[in-house]
């Protein structure tokens, strides 16, 4: 199998699996109080000095951190923890802006939730990204009208843009210091160099899956003065686990392994980049000497992702193509991957409907190689001329 969809997800790193067997043996409820609970939140409190240290975190206060059972959940803690604490707010008498800022090419994970607020009587201003470019203007003129939150993607996941989210945030900052902002930064995290005081971020989401660790674990990070002002509540109420803000039974082994893959990815982020980018650029290269649309944004890139469009052939004719070769590609977000529409973030970008039904999205991991590459395209080729022949 040749595994091209690393935006999706990845298998998991040699790091991660040496930690799961390590300690397979451990089982203990990290809230428990006796000796085997504690062997659990020892791990556990490790794997969140792991995760803090990737995300360039050096000095840990409680709370700043917290873990979740996904990015998705992560995002929706940020969004609806940032929305039900204005409520809170709003009820004793104090008053507090009801707009959102966000971009018209978000994961599922957040324009969802958007839609959510939406319907609960918040303002959401979605900013125009075509071209792969966030709308500066745009986010600067909104900014002008009271806004309790901005939350923004650093890369996008189906055309790997980098958006120029720090400029933004530091804007909403310095026209309000108590609007708060969030990064959706799961496909960003060491793939693209930041860490939360270089974005102005109150609040960034990261996911285990998508770095080489187990499903199932995702991280927040929340800046102390939002804990401290209590500007955020929890959306997963229970048991108080993470510190009150995300009650459930902590995943020990899915964390120990998450912690232990962004410990490796973070020594190796420099050498990983560069040999993603030079696999991007390689496939680009050999795609336009094919004729094959690349679509490349106008801006920053992340070195993972490469969106191509097709000659009038539809993404799942070529999916089913390549699949039954043995490859493994994308037609967008693999959380999306069963709708029917077309793709709202190629829309946003610039591809006509017809065009964006045609794209497929490749994504690179630090483990794949210039072979795989030319076997993708050897195979695509292929591909291309009979799905063609059999058009006609």
């Amino acid at each position: 199998m040749l595994y091209l969809d690393n935006s999706a997800t990845t298998p998991l790193s040699p790091d991660a699996i040496a930690a799961i067997e390590k300690h397979l043996g451990t089982f203990g409820n990290p809230s428990s109080l006796h000796a085997a609970g504690q062997e659990a939140r020892a791990l556990v409190e490790h794997a969140r000095r792991q995760v803090a240290g990737a995300l360039g975190i050096k000095s840990l206060h409680p709370g700043e951190l917290i873990f979740t059972a996904s990015g998705t959940e992560a995002n929706a803690t940020a969004i609806y923890g940032t929305a039900f604490a204005k409520e809170r707010r709003h009820a004793s008498g104090a008053r507090v802006a009801r707009q959102v800022l966000t971009t018209d090419c978000e994961h599922p994970a957040v324009e969802e939730a958007m839609c959510r607020l939406e319907q609960n009587g918040f303002t959401v201003v979605r900013i125009p990204t075509r071209g792969g470019v966030l709308d500066v203007d745009a986010a600067l003129h909104a900014l002008e009208t009271p806004t309790l939150l901005v939350s923004m993607m650093l890369v996008n996941n189906e055309t790997g843009s980098v958006f120029d989210v720090a400029r933004i945030f530091a804007a909403a900052k310095a026209k309000d210091p108590a609007t708060v902002t969030h990064c959706d930064a799961v496909q960003g995290f060491l793939k693209v160099p930041f860490s939360p005081a270089f974005l102005h971020a109150d609040l960034v989401t990261v996911s285990g899956h998508k770095i080489h660790a187990p499903k199932g674990v995702g991280a927040l990070y929340i800046h102390p003065d939002i804990l401290k002002t209590k500007r955020i509540v929890p959306h997963v109420t229970g048991g108080g686990q993470e510190f009150g803000l995300r009650s459930g039974t902590e995943n020990t082994l899915g964390l120990v392994a998450f912690g232990a893959a962004a410990e490796a990815g973070g020594r190796s982020v420099a050498a990983d980049i560069a040999h993603m980018a030079a696999l991007r650029d390689y496939l680009d290269e050999r795609l336009t000497a094919m004729g094959i649309q690349v679509n490349r944004p106008a801006g920053a890139r992340a070195p993972h992702i490469v969106s191509l469009t097709l000659p009038q052939i539809k993404s799942q004719t070529m999916l089913n193509y390549l699949s039954g070769k043995g490859i493994c590609v994308s037609s967008g977000s693999a959380c999306s991957s069963k709708a029917t529409r077309v793709s709202r973030t190629l829309l946003a970008f610039g591809l006509t409907e017809r065009e964006a039904d045609c794209t497929l999205r490749v994504s690179f991991s630090a483990c794949n190689t210039a072979e795989e590459v030319e076997r993708f395209c050897e195979v695509l080729a292929e591909g291309v001329a009979t799905l063609v022949r059999i058009r006609k």
